[in-house]
């Protein structure tokens, strides 16, 4: 499919989603989101595809909302897309928590890994933190950018943020909006891991393609929905939805061919089913 906004590709079971306004360090639209989603449903039905890399054009993620569009966004009309979201559920069997216009990358049912490349600004550095996995680049600089702008805490970031980083961490990078290294993303715990740029998206491909061929698909599908809507519930649920989801794994061709290929010392062959 054509883009205006995006660009995609497939290899070795790995979509990458690549932001593709790089005159404008990939600044968010209302067109991106409605196409990042489109191409998520795409990645998500089909069966080729195992593994989502989101990541950015040029030398940038994301810098935030596009300015030159928020500008032209009125109170009135801020508040209409606060209470009716421009698009429908992702998949509408997940909790409304998960259907939001900035929340429903958990609802994804193939493990998403933001490659953040570059600045990572305001709903830049929460597009990444609604990926499943976070690699950064050395160059790779974040900032929430709210307070400064006049703004408040959104899209879901008073809520994920301290359970990424911590109430201290997620107060400092909100409260000053201050610029932060990709180095001491990773020491907050913010990303999972840096690399040099040179070897950068090397190294996120190479962790990628080791989920797309060396893991379960149905597996991951199962283990990312028991982790996202585990944030919601408490320790006795969750722990009765896992032992339901054990049971149904017992009978699946993935089980099955999980335990043939390990005693059969060869590399796995998975269905997803």
């Amino acid at each position: 499919m054509n883009y205006k906004t995006i660009s995609e590709k497939i290899h070795n079971s790995v979509q990458t989603i690549s932001l593709n306004r790089p005159d404008r360090l990939n600044a968010w639209t209302e067109e991106m989101a409605v196409e990042i989603k489109k191409s998520m449903q795409d990645a998500s039905n089909n069966t080729d595809v195992k593994v989502i890399v989101l990541t950015g054009t040029g030398r940038g993620f994301c810098a935030g909302a596009d300015m030159e569009e928020l500008n032209k966004i009125d109170a009135d009309e801020r508040a209409e897309q606060n209470t009716t979201s421009p698009y429908s559920a992702f998949d509408s069997t997940w909790p409304l928590d998960f259907q939001r216009a900035q929340t429903w990358f958990p609802s994804v049912p193939k493990p998403i890994i933001a490659a953040i490349n570059g600045p990572a600004a305001g709903l830049g550095l929460i597009l990444s933190m609604w990926c499943d996995i976070r690699f950064a680049s050395k160059s790779a600089i974040f900032s929430t950018a709210f307070s400064k702008r006049g703004l408040v805490a959104e899209h879901g970031i008073s809520w994920l943020l301290p359970r990424l980083v911590g109430i201290g961490h997620a107060m400092d990078m909100t409260l000053s909006a201050r610029k932060i290294s990709a180095d001491e993303a990773e020491k907050i715990g913010f990303v999972n891991k840096t690399f040099s740029d040179e070897i950068f998206l090397e190294e996120v491909y190479k962790y990628a393609e080791s989920l797309a061929n060396n893991v379960s698909p149905r597996s991951m599908k199962v283990i990312k929905r028991q982790l996202w809507q585990g944030l919601l519930l408490g320790l006795n649920e969750a722990v009765a939805i896992a032992d339901n989801d054990m049971v149904d794994s017992f009978s699946s061709e993935d089980f099955k061919e999980g335990v043939a290929h390990f005693i059969e010392k060869r590399a796995p062959n998975f269905s997803g089913k």
